[in-house]
């Protein structure tokens, strides 16, 4: 239950993350959801050995942690307004910023960038790795531009405005407040980066997840889009690019996500890319007018920054209104 009006708690963590993001050393609740999971998909193994009672498992046990999450949430800050409401609010806010990233998709974009606009391709490498699941030992200035890219545009949804959009919807439901459907968002999001993966051991297991995120973050990925074309002047020209190149991305959603980018920004992503010895060819998204340059990340940086201000400006005023 939350006293305050909910959209203070959004734009209190809103202002946390923009200032202080997550700063490595500081507890995270996905650091939670990611020993639940890893346990959970352990003892999923140990027991399990059919596909069919893999896939129920990992229906259960995603439920369990989506369900954990939001339900924990709420009873924290329900018990913390009992206490006092300035606590529950407190709570609140510093809870919800953990579920948005804008701050550590800048940071972690710049701490490429820096290096590699110093000429230094080791430092650089290096430091893509810690951000993308590619190989990145032989990646070129351009490959190690367009892999920043490609992350912060797919990351801008799963990682900025989807947690957003539940946010503001957890916001216009009496009683409930922004922080359940955010955290249980990134609990979805948290078990399909761990375990939605097609191939084994969690081709089975991890289906459901998979799926769920797909499912989750279909419509704030398209709103994402529609905001973006219409902030950059270009909303029919990205619509129909990515209707073009999209639709040939195996995600419903990332090839969307990056694709929008790609035609705003003039630029082409996709192409030719190895994860753990194996090669993997994404489809070309978008026409390669221009060159990505460090100018285009701190172009989708801004882009990302807008569109999510923009939708923070209406969650707070639909949220007085209602």
């Amino acid at each position: 239950m939350v006293f305050f009006w909910p959209p203070i708690g959004l734009a209190i963590a809103s202002i946390l993350d923009f200032l202080i993001g997550d700063p490595w050393h500081w507890p995270h609740p996905v650091q939670l959801m990611g020993k639940s999971i890893a346990q959970g998909s352990q003892l999923i193994l140990k027991c399990c050995h059919s596909p069919l009672s893999q896939r129920w498992a990992g229906v259960a046990l995603g439920l369990t942690v989506i369900g954990t999450a939001a339900l924990v949430s709420d009873r924290i800050i329900g018990l913390a307004n009992t206490v006092h409401p300035l606590l529950g609010i407190s709570i609140e806010s510093l809870l919800l910023a953990s579920c948005f990233a804008g701050r550590s998709l800048h940071h972690a974009a710049l701490d490429v960038l820096h290096p590699l606009q110093a000429g230094d391709l080791d430092s650089a490498r290096e430091k893509l790795s810690l951000y993308v699941g590619r190989e990145t030992q032989t990646l070129d200035e351009p490959e190690i531009l367009r892999a920043i890219l490609e992350t912060l545009a797919e990351n801008a949804i799963d990682g900025v405005t989807a947690p957003l959009f539940y946010a503001i919807l957890g916001t216009l439901i009496p009683g409930l407040g922004p922080l359940p459907l955010a955290m249980g968002y990134k609990a979805a999001s948290t078990l399909d980066s761990m375990i939605g993966y097609r191939e084994p051991p969690y081709l089975y297991m991890g289906w459901f997840s998979a799926k769920l995120e797909d499912f989750l973050t279909w419509l704030p990925c398209r709103l994402t889009v529609i905001t973006l074309g219409l902030l950059s002047g270009q909303l029919k020209k990205v619509w129909a690019l990515c209707q073009r190149d999209a639709i040939h991305d195996p995600s419903p959603n990332s090839g969307w996500s990056e694709c929008v980018y790609a035609a705003i920004l003039g630029v082409q992503l996709g192409g030719v890319n190895t994860y753990r010895g194996t090669i993997k060819i994404k489809p070309p998204l978008g026409d390669p007018i221009h060159p990505i340059t460090p100018h285009s990340i701190t172009q989708a940086l801004t882009l990302t920054r807008s569109c999510f201000l923009l939708w923070l400006g209406l969650g707070i005023g639909l949220g007085f209104v209602l």
